[in-house]
């Protein structure tokens, strides 16, 4: 009896080809991704990209020119030349992640063997590469100015563009806090959707088409609760990292309501479009898993962009994680202006609208097509 039910089980578990396919996919894809993210499957003879980072010389002599022309030898780094205001503002942005620069009296302290002006000023946002970056230059100092030999000789003085502050966030409360509510918001989203398989099984959905309703109709009811519950648990969130945290919620309010409300119909056309694309719960389940987490983690909720290698930051422009994210950071960190953001917000909502429209036709096919 045991034998006979477990072969019925298993056949029924097996039935299901895309749920299958799913549940074995979604670990072979984490360990790649994770692979790639933490530089275990780069090739020995492949070199990684140049960090770009920018350049101001305010001492303009053949000493600084020529020592930035062999700094910018180095394979690791490249050099951006650029104007001090231009380079500062696009650091506070988040364009770049540090400016070197040569302040007057360079060649003159090279000369005299006296402490060189030299300040590397970074996004304390992207510590990690700020480390790596402050590690190869100092390096590259060191042996361009014939003091290979001295450990620790040149002095590079580093200094994030934006002061931490009481009306600041600190990047890592910030990155912490962002990342982790887009993704659970995204499985609860997930979850609500499964909602239209159940009244599909139960029924509900048959009774519902043949009343005068329809078929968008639901697909955007669904859509809009999916909205209500995402802004209130998103704002739920927040509320709770500013009692517990003491995250500033209040120094832009509107802003960050209006973000909450891009990421929020983002997330729900993303929660409706996944239930357009399957059949079973099964699937959802394996589906919602596998994408949510993919997202997630090129997005920047589980490991942050700036420990991602080049690759892997250029595709994380297509994640809702990544756009939210970096909407937190601008409002909590860099504090910009509103007219800085809508950019971002655009394309949250450019996502959502589209992601809806696609899941009209795959609503009709998948949901509509077999009641």
């Amino acid at each position: 009896m045991i034998l006979t039910i477990l072969k019925k089980d298993l056949r029924l578990y097996f039935s299901d080809k895309k749920g299958i396919v799913i549940t074995f996919l979604l670990p072979i894809i984490m360990i790649t991704l994770f692979a790639f993210a933490f530089g275990g499957v780069v090739k020995k003879k492949s070199a990684p990209k140049p960090i770009s980072v920018l350049v101001v010389d305010k001492d303009v002599t053949t000493a600084s020119q020529a020592l930035i022309t062999k700094l910018n030898a180095i394979p690791a780094i490249d050099l951006i030349p650029t104007e001090e205001e231009e380079a500062l503002t696009l650091v506070r942005k988040g364009k770049n992640t540090a400016v070197l620069l040569f302040g007057k009296g360079f060649s003159e302290a090279v000369a005299t063997d006296t402490k060189l002006p030299i300040e590397l000023k970074y996004d304390a946002a992207r510590d990690l590469q700020m480390q790596i970056i402050h590690s190869i230059l100092k390096e590259g100092f060191n042996y361009h100015l014939g003091k290979g030999d001295v450990i620790n000789t040149v002095t590079i003085n580093t200094t994030s563009v934006i002061k931490e502050a009481s009306t600041k966030a600190h990047p890592g409360l910030v990155q912490a806090v962002g990342g982790t509510a887009i993704m659970m918001l995204l499985f609860s989203i997930a979850a609500i959707g499964g909602g239209l398989l159940d009244e599909k099984e139960a029924g509900t959905l048959k009774r519902l088409l043949i009343a005068p309703v329809k078929p968008f109709d639901i697909l955007l009811s669904k859509m809009g609760t999916a909205m209500v519950v995402s802004i209130l648990q998103l704002t739920a969130m927040f509320v709770f990292a500013w009692l517990a945290f003491g995250l500033p919620i209040f120094m832009d309010i509107v802003t960050l309501l209006l973000l909450i409300f891009c990421i929020s119909f983002a997330v729900s056309s993303f929660g409706v479009f996944l239930v357009s694309t399957v059949k079973t719960r099964q699937q959802l389940q394996g589906m919602s898993t596998l994408i949510i987490i993919l997202m997630s983690a090129i997005g920047g909720s589980m490991i942050p962009i700036s420990m991602m290698p080049a690759f892997m930051q250029n595709i994380a422009v297509i994640s809702v994680n990544y756009w939210g994210i970096e909407g937190f950071f601008d409002i909590f960190w860099r504090q910009l202006p509103l007219l800085e953001i809508l950019p971002k917000m655009g394309i949250l909502l450019a996502i959502g609208l589209g992601m809806t429209l696609i899941s009209s036709l795959l609503f009709k096919k998948n949901i509509i097509a077999i009641e």
